[in-house]
């Protein structure tokens, strides 16, 4: 029978996505075991002896290359990053930062149409409709995903960088 750490390894192995604490759960452990075994395996992975690494994110936890691997994984894989346009990182920033927020108001924010760009960011599941505004029409509002979280690395919304300032230059009009 394979160890608890052995276990959590080939769920997140075999998930290819975040995998919540809630869900590894299911394996039967207490969740002190569970948290204690997650430790000892990102410290196992932490020095890239085996090529991957253990992050958390996005509510959970779940393997990736380690950096030291990369350039292994890219001569023979030659992955191409999803690429996102200027217009669709703006709106998405906004978005991220101004959530839940409605489609006028992020035209007002950016003073261009964004509707384009939104379709976009709906469709990759960076983005959704979170709910309506209680104003004329009932405007759908929007705000980010779980995918956004994952792709962004970031375990949760106070994972971003603050804007001490102001929006970022890119997010002024």
């Amino acid at each position: 029978m394979p160890s608890l750490k052995a276990e959590i390894l080939a769920v997140l192995f075999a998930a290819g996505r975040p995998v919540s604490l809630k869900e590894l759960r299911a394996l039967g452990h207490p969740e002190e075991a569970i948290l204690r075994a997650l430790k000892a395996l990102e410290a196992d992975l932490k020095e890239g002896h085996l090529g991957v690494a253990l992050e958390r994110v996005a509510g959970g936890w779940r393997l990736l290359v380690h950096p030291e691997a990369l350039p292994a994984v890219e001569r023979v894989l030659k992955p191409s990053p999803p690429r996102l346009s200027k217009a669709a990182l703006e709106v998405l920033a906004l978005i991220a930062y101004h959530q839940p927020v409605a489609r006028a108001e992020l035209e007002a924010m950016r003073g261009k149409s964004v509707e384009g760009v939104l379709e976009s960011l709906l469709e990759r599941d960076l983005v959704r409709v979170v709910g309506e505004k209680e104003a004329p029409g009932r405007p759908k509002l929007y705000g980010t995903t779980e995918r956004f979280l994952e792709v962004f690395g970031l375990e949760s919304l106070e994972d971003l960088p603050p804007l001490e300032d102001g929006p970022p230059l890119l997010l002024r009009g």
